[in-house]
């Protein structure tokens, strides 16, 4: 479990990462799961956005991405959110405790 310090920290970070997975109208596929797991197992933060056409929220999409790849929900802003999912076997991020 993560705390209070250590989300802001992955929120603050995330501002520096580019959108990596874009859900559009066919929602969350296996395609979409698939290429999440495989950003968070490179980068273990990854920041996902719904477009307009997507039948998800972006509250939704990310509670079902969240649970779906086994990652912590950091924040869901407007149409964008962020999952962390700690590699440990090749950890990139250090977090404060």
């Amino acid at each position: 479990m993560l705390t209070s310090k250590q989300r802001a920290q992955l929120r603050a970070m995330a501002n520096n990462e580019d959108t990596i997975v874009y859900i559009g109208k066919s929602g969350i596929t296996e395609n979409i799961v698939k290429q999440a797991q495989d950003a968070l197992k490179a980068r273990e933060i990854v920041k996902c956005k719904v477009q307009e056409n997507s039948p998800l929220s972006a509250r939704e999409a990310c509670e079902k991405m969240s649970e779906l790849t086994q990652s912590e929900q950091i924040q869901v802003i407007g149409s964008r959110f962020v999952l962390y999912k700690r590699n440990p076997e090749d950890a990139k991020i250090v977090l404060v405790k």
